[in-house]
């Protein structure tokens, strides 16, 4: 993969160093760039899960719990939610985390991220394209859960700590029960990206249409997938 230009390495190093502080003065953060590449992954999260919900009949494609939920309610009897919907973005996302978990035997999980993520940059262009041409939702949540399961296998793998992309609870959890440091701030900052990327998601959905969401997720996720290759301790080699 090409890599990223020094002015945005410039850029998302001291992000790194603010979210995980090297050890010694001058040292690099211990998880190179993939720190702040992660909190980018949060903001599509949001975008996407804007586009399902608001514009896909209630459905969620990145955050599996409410999708669980959901799956209950409709069975109860909501009329406004899918059953077969929430099942089909619950399978596409196993599916997609399956596939990524494959190929951990092989490859390590910092040479996995700028791969998979290019693949579910082609996914979520998929389902720009099938919106563009006025598909109908099964098709596009099952791309748009197929990428996030890829998305959420790879950063599972990494474990870089308090990055999960979709994870909130837990992350609101320690924000407020631990003393405040680099844990809680990294927490914040989670919580932060998911909550404006579900606003700028859900603005462009209700105002504009999901077509130019999709287009944000794709643009951001292409910038993702274009950074470093990056070893098995998630540095430069």
């Amino acid at each position: 993969m090409t890599s990223i230009p020094s002015r945005r390495r410039g850029v998302l190093r001291p992000l790194a160093a603010r979210l995980f502080p090297p050890e010694q003065a001058g040292a690099e953060s211990p998880h190179g760039v993939l720190p702040p590449l992660l909190i980018v992954l949060t903001f599509v999260s949001g975008v996407v899960d804007a586009v399902s919900y608001l514009g896909l009949g209630h459905v969620f494609v990145a955050n599996m719990t409410g999708n669980v939920v959901f799956l209950g309610f409709a069975i109860a009897g909501d009329r406004s939610l899918s059953a077969p919907d929430s099942l089909l973005a619950v399978g596409a996302f196993l599916a997609g985390a399956a596939a990524a978990g494959r190929l951990r035997r092989t490859t390590a999980a910092a040479g996995m991220f700028a791969p998979l993520v290019a693949v579910q940059t082609v996914l979520v262009g998929g389902a720009l394209a099938l919106t563009a041409l006025g598909a109908g939702p099964p098709g596009v949540i099952a791309l748009l859960a197929l990428g996030m399961g890829l998305q959420n296998a790879v950063v599972h793998r990494l474990a870089i700590p308090d990055l999960t992309t979709t994870v909130i609870t837990r992350a609101l959890t320690g924000l407020v029960a631990d003393p405040w440091g680099p844990g809680p701030l990294r927490r914040l900052v989670t919580v932060v990206a998911l909550l404006l990327g579900a606003l700028a998601g859900g603005i462009l959905t209700l105002r504009h249409g999901a077509l130019w969401a999709l287009v944000l997720a794709v643009v951001l996720l292409g910038c993702v997938a274009l950074s470093p290759r990056w070893d098995g301790s998630g540095r430069r080699p």
